[in-house]
């Protein structure tokens, strides 16, 4: 009981500090609405249809973009943080880029892609990949060699180095670059859907804000934050049971 009261607690009180400023008269009432009138509104969408329509739209590009960025991310991560040579030389074009926000990419992705399904998946694909291999090439370059070192002492073929050494080491930053790429994903998915989408929440707070519904505005943006969390509870729940080992370890 204690656990849920302390899971319950921010979101409680994060829902009172939310009536008292839209009750407070300090905002126009017609600027904030209520938590129960974004929640009634939120009734609405879900049983007319449009809401879960919305939701799978936007969580299908999300898993898309996330999945093709971050496989290509990981092979990609882990040649320039193995190879350090390579890290050099490659690390500044990396970081011009993900420099980059993809919102300012749409204009040439619609040029060359037109405004079809493939151009939103490829303004989440661009999100993920740098994200993705940021945080692949940043964990590979911290793996110690001594690793290597005491596998080859002991007569391990390279193979075998690579399968029941690295590969071990490696999919705890695989699973880190996965909840980073997701989390930035998701940020920009309204980015993505400004891309004449039709469905999805970044569609449904576009066409909202164009005609002053703030508190559909409030149900994408809560369905947003509450889908990514979500995968990141999931994510997180996966690699305590993948790297399972490394506490064993550390014990």
């Amino acid at each position: 009981m204690r656990r849920t009261a302390l899971i319950l607690a921010p979101w409680v009180l994060m829902v009172m500090i939310w009536y008292a400023v839209a009750l407070s008269g300090l905002v126009n009432a017609s600027l904030m609405p209520t938590p129960h009138q974004v929640a009634a509104r939120f009734w609405e969408l879900a049983n007319g249809g449009r809401l879960p329509r919305d939701i799978w739209m936007s969580t299908q590009r999300v898993f898309l973009g996330v999945a093709l960025g971050i496989a290509l991310a990981v092979p990609v991560g882990f040649l320039l943080g193995w190879y350090q040579g390579l890290r050099s030389f490659v690390d500044p074009v990396i970081n011009f880029f993900r420099a980059l926000p993809p919102i300012a990419l749409i204009p040439l992705v619609v040029v060359y892609f037109g405004i079809g399904e493939p151009a939103k998946v490829i303004i989440l694909f661009y999100a993920s990949f740098f994200a993705g291999v940021i945080v692949m090439y940043e964990g590979i370059a911290q793996i110690s060699p001594i690793f290597v070192r005491v596998a080859r002492t002991l007569g391990a073929s390279d193979l075998e180095i690579f399968r029941k050494v690295i590969v071990p080491l490696t999919v705890p930053h695989i699973l880190t670059a996965l909840r980073v790429a997701l989390g930035v994903a998701w940020a920009t998915l309204v980015a993505s859907e400004l891309i004449a989408a039709q469905q999805g929440l970044g569609a449904l707070i576009q066409n909202a804000g164009s005609f002053f519904q703030l508190d559909i505005i409030y149900v994408g943006i809560i369905c947003i934050g509450f889908i990514a969390l979500s995968m990141d509870l999931a994510l997180r729940a996966a690699s305590r049971r993948l790297v399972a080992w490394q506490d064993r370890i550390g014990s």
